[in-house]
């Protein structure tokens, strides 16, 4: 966690940092009796907050954020509880499995890249490139070949030799694309037991006779028990997480 939060501190701002030493933008000008005052906004600073916002999106589409959120909720409509967990818990969880899978890209960009860069051995053009290469790779071991393919052509991207060839603007989509590919994968096996249960329920419910009585109702409980005794959140959560390094 600590190591993340310095990664996206550091490296977010490194494209404004030379820029910040050389030039003031100035933010307001204060007429006074004896003159003119002007308050001046670093430029560097513009940039932190600028790139702060930027920083949900970033973890949208170069993180394993996506596809674990997509199957959380698609579990929790499976369940037929769709306001339990809250969504709070649904993010929360999201980012702290996230934290932990990409936990190794973040320590080499940390070593390879802030480090360096603190210590002054490297300028901030260089590092930022040294600390997109781990997330590279990690999105490239994501990505399917089709995906990749398709966005290449629509790219225009014909000649790339190998993976250093990929242009970013390329292998995000390709990489957002996959994951959802593969997140509703994992959800449609999710899926399958508790469709299976909501069946079995309706189908005595209909051969008694009760019509009016609402199948999800009763089946609540029972998919709630199986979750339950199959020890599914361990189950679902480690299969998330090991899905990554496959």
């Amino acid at each position: 966690m600590r190591t993340f939060l310095r990664c996206c501190a550091v490296l977010l701002p490194f494209v404004f940092v030379d820029l910040a030493s050389a030039q003031n933008l100035p933010a307001m000008t204060v007429v006074e009796q004896d003159g003119e005052q002007t308050y001046s906004l670093s430029i560097q600073v513009l940039a932190l907050m600028t790139a702060l916002t930027v920083l949900p999106a970033l973890v949208l589409s170069m993180t394993a954020f996506t596809r674990i959120i997509i199957v959380l909720a698609i579990l929790r409509q499976a369940l037929g509880t769709p306001q339990t967990p809250p969504n709070q818990v649904l993010i929360g969880l999201s980012l702290f499995l996230t934290l932990f899978v990409m936990a190794p890209v973040m320590t080499t960009v940390y070593e390879d890249a802030v480090v360096p860069y603190l210590a002054g051995e490297q300028e901030s053009v260089g590092a930022l490139l040294v600390a997109v290469e781990p997330l590279r790779s990690f999105m490239l071991a994501q990505s399917r070949e089709s995906d990749l393919a398709l966005f290449a052509e629509l790219a225009g991207e014909d000649e790339m030799e190998g993976p250093d060839d990929i242009p970013l603007a390329v292998l995000i989509p390709t990489f957002l694309t996959s994951e959802l590919t593969t997140a509703f994968q994992i959800g449609f096996l999710v899926f399958i037991p508790f469709l299976i249960i909501d069946l079995v329920v309706a189908s005595v419910l209909m051969s008694m006779g009760m019509m009016m009585l609402s199948p999800m109702l009763i089946s609540l409980p029972f998919k709630i028990m199986l979750f339950v005794m199959v020890d599914g959140w361990s189950l679902l959560l480690g299969t998330l997480a090991g899905s990554f390094f496959a």
